[in-house]
């Protein structure tokens, strides 16, 4: 039978964890942590649970510093617990001038010690049971306990305030002699020796994550007592499996650190939420690359996903009552119909969120078409399938009034994968994918139907372009070497991103009749007054950015 090791007493909340983890396991209890850690490490349990973060509380120091002298074992998995803590003792009347717990538990309680018992005295105890022992030998009526409700009625004590923390949560570790295997939603966590002060040393750690998109989960840094280095404690997602873990740790401990042996690896294990998630299941109506594209990174964030298509067995009207998001994303044009056919079948509290690039129809659609408990949100994500993260894209999101927490938690999703979110009211929208996606399309349309009226072959263009000039021809290439729908789609969009091109058409007719008659001063006129509304700053901005463009290009165009 497996036997766990962890802190009493019985009925406490690690011992409660224990058995929550495994109902048929001994557990073995011991006073506090250190005598945890001991009897795990000389072997005399098979496992080790230890609280390690509380959501009142935060990190458990004792913990960090425990787990970073242990030579053997493993950090192999986690469990979450509920905390309920109550207040007893002897007697149900008398006042309490003392209040006695464990480190952490007064820790948790501090609001409601501060606001209940401002006189008191706090006692930090390490042995519970010796604690209770010595109050009933001495009849200690005035002082209270702060433990488990279940603790507190084994000892015999009076329950006086039940449920005193809300939303309290700890995290226990579960510290095993095996490596755990990858399951695909997992975290690693790693401890450095204290190593050498190097200035820019933290930034060069961190790059090795970034540049792999690899997430930090948490990280703490501890000065070691005797050498006064730093010490890094770091959890980050992925397995030790992966191969841009095993590289980042490499590079950390090779080229950043540069001691071989700086960097322990504690273990790799089923990743954890402390946050509470309100969603478990995503339902995409599209089984195009887009979605699959985004399915397999919730996937990543531990979310189940179902997709659905013209060719799936399992049909959008099947799949909707099980799951709580409907992910639309279909051609911008067969949306509108996607919501009105599927709209109707989401039932209260679920959430419709819409992957377009029109705004203000759409919109329209799935507030007409949706129930009043629905949440609906808008979410048009200006990258495409081939892009490897999502990592500084730009993602325009449109909330509406019906927009809730689980629309959040999706923009939760896009922000953490580094997405620039811009918040944007649906005309808004529309108006500026007129100027940033529609008239660029136009244009890149209309050039290539100039060059064809002209007969003049593409080959040629590259001798006879300016650096700057090449801009219009590669916008030109990228969209006729893709999809034609996606762009056929783009052009087609209604709404208000129609101003922008019926109005850049007007003032294109204006510019050429002025350029015909040879009017040089009035052209001049233009552009001066453009560069007034411009502005100084964004045209210094952008220009510098266009020279570094002009660099690339030139190293690009020098090794054709």
């Amino acid at each position: 039978m497996v036997s766990i090791a962890t802190i009493g007493p019985e009925g406490s909340n690690a011992w409660q964890a224990a058995r929550q983890y495994n109902q048929g396991a001994t557990i073995r209890l011991f006073p506090n942590l250190p005598t945890v850690f001991k009897a795990f490490i000389e072997r005399k349990t098979d496992l080790a649970l230890v609280p390690v973060f509380n959501t009142r509380e935060g990190q458990v120091k004792e913990y960090s510093r425990l787990i970073k002298g242990m030579d053997t074992g493993f950090w192999q998995d986690n469990i979450v617990l509920p905390i309920h803590l109550s207040l007893g003792s002897l007697s149900a009347t008398e006042p309490i001038t003392m209040l006695l717990g464990k480190s952490g538990v007064l820790r948790q309680c501090e609001d409601y010690i501060t606001n209940t018992y401002p006189e008191a005295t706090l006692t930090t105890v390490h042995d519970l049971d010796a604690a209770v022992r010595d109050i009933k030998e001495q009849g200690l009526a005035t002082h209270g306990i702060i433990e488990s409700e279940e603790a507190l009625r084994a000892y015999g004590l009076a329950i006086r305030a039940r449920e005193i923390v809300p939303h309290n949560r700890t995290r226990y570790a579960v510290l095993g002699p095996n490596p755990a295997p990858r399951t695909g939603y997992d975290a690693t966590v790693l401890v450095t020796t204290p190593i050498k002060d190097r200035v820019g040393i933290l930034v060069d750690l961190l790059n090795e994550f970034t540049k792999r998109s690899i997430n930090l989960i948490d990280m703490q840094t501890e000065t070691d007592p005797q050498t006064q280095k730093l010490q890094f404690f770091i959890e980050f997602e992925g397995h030790l499996s992966d191969e841009r873990v095993h590289v980042a740790i490499d590079r950390i401990e090779h080229q950043v650190i540069q001691e071989p042996g700086s960097v322990r690896v504690l273990g790799s294990f089923p990743r954890v939420d402390m946050r509470v998630k309100r969603i478990k299941t995503f339902g995409f109506i599209g089984s195009g690359d887009m979605s699959l594209w985004f399915a397999e990174r919730l996937k990543s964030e531990g979310y189940e996903t179902m997709i659905t298509g013209r060719s799936s067995t399992l049909r959008p009207a099947e799949m909707i009552p099980q799951v709580d998001v409907v992910v639309i994303c279909v051609p911008i044009s067969a949306t509108p119909a996607a919501i009105t056919e599927y709209g109707p079948l989401l039932a209260e509290n679920q959430a419709l969120i819409l992957l377009a690039g029109e705004a203000e129809n759409v919109l329209h659609t799935a507030l007409t078409h949706t129930k009043e408990g629905v949440e609906v949100l808008l979410v048009h994500n200006l990258w495409g399938p081939q892009a490897a993260t999502m990592k500084d894209k730009n993602a325009s999101v449109v909330r509406t009034a019906r927009s809730g927490v689980l629309s959040s938690e999706f923009e939760a999703f896009l922000y953490k994968h580094g997405a620039k979110i811009s918040h944007d009211a649906p005309g808004q929208h529309d108006l500026m994918m007129g100027v940033s996606q529609k008239l660029p399309t136009s244009i890149s349309v209309a050039l290539a139907m100039a060059l064809k009226d002209n007969a003049i072959p593409p080959e040629d263009i590259g001798s006879h372009a300016t650096l700057t000039s090449l801009y219009s021809i590669l916008s030109m290439a990228r969209v006729h070497s893709q999809n034609p729908r996606t762009y056929g789609e783009i052009m087609s969009t209604s709404g208000q991103g129609s101003r922008i091109v019926l109005s850049f058409a007007k003032n294109l007719e204006k510019i050429t009749t002025m350029a015909e008659a040879g009017d040089i001063e009035a052209l001049c006129a233009v552009i001066e007054e453009n560069r007034r509304y411009l502005g100084e700053g964004f045209l210094k901005d952008r220009m510098q950015q266009a020279l570094a463009v002009d660099a690339t290009l030139g190293r690009v165009l020098s090794r054709d």
